[in-house]
């Protein structure tokens, strides 16, 4: 054996740096996203986050060398996190009922939005000034849910679920909707592709405005059943069904 007082190996110290490393890597981000629920996104300080870890500020620069680091990371994380919520809740949905899918999808993201509220508006409210996301980090996590509203359209085109709607675009709008085809390598006509456009719009647009207080505190006494009925109308507009339509007012049980 070797003697008691034998140097750690390299690969020893290399890991152990590596778990320090991501040990403070991730007490960075959850400050950053304590922060972020006490003070918004234009509010985070690196500075703020050393002194709640006991640290010089340079220390925490090591790791996170700008606020707009920090941003991009819980950016990056927050998206992550919604799209595994997403694909977890149309996974477990009657895989042959596109309709319950989606909507699965739809309770999903406003369920995530209820319940992070301050991690909803740093992905879908204002920008924050001084800040400009890289496009080479965020765009894949951040276009993952449409990618999948996408995708759940695409297996409903396929078995003629979807309404055959032949829509006369302005060319503009046409090469908007070519572009979004490569991008997402979808082969869905104009007609279905536009109504997917219109139901994300309207997921992410009901949900901020409840998140947001928008809707005021009596306009809707009910502001679950509202996002339901929402939904419900646009995928009635999009899909066929081959059984009744379920009551919207009635959430999957993972929705709150």
């Amino acid at each position: 054996m070797p003697p008691a007082d034998t140097p750690p190996s390299r690969a020893t110290t290399s890991r152990s740096r590596a778990q320090n490393r991501q040990v403070m890597e991730s007490e960075i981000l959850r400050l950053g996203r304590e922060h972020l629920r006490t003070h918004g996104a234009a509010g985070l300080s690196l500075r703020a986050i050393a002194r709640e870890l006991g640290v010089v500020s340079s220390a925490v620069y090591r790791y996170v060398p700008s606020r707009d680091e920090l941003l991009t990371l819980l950016l990056v994380e927050g998206y992550t996190d919604l799209g595994e919520a997403v694909d977890a809740a149309a996974d477990a949905a009657e895989p042959a009922d596109s309709y319950v899918r989606i909507l699965a999808v739809a309770n999903a993201i406003r369920s995530w939005a209820i319940n992070d509220p301050a991690r909803w508006a740093l992905l879908y409210g204002s920008p924050v000034p001084g800040y400009a996301a890289p496009a080479d980090r965020t765009v894949a996590p951040g276009t993952r849910v449409i990618a999948r509203l996408l995708a759940e359209l695409a297996d409903a085109h396929a078995a003629g679920r979807t309404t055959d709607r032949r829509t006369s675009l302005p060319a503009e709008l046409s090469t908007d909707l070519d572009a979004i085809r490569t991008e997402f390598a979808s082969t869905l006509p104009d007609g279905v592709l536009l109504a997917g456009t219109l139901l994300w719009s309207t997921v992410i647009g009901a949900t901020s405005l409840e998140v947001f207080g928008q809707y005021g505190t009596d306009t809707f006494a009910a502001p679950e059943q509202l996002f339901g009925a929402q939904v419900d109308a646009v995928l009635s507009a999009i899909l066929r069904r081959d059984r009744p339509t379920p009551d919207p007012r009635v959430l999957p049980d993972h929705a709150e």
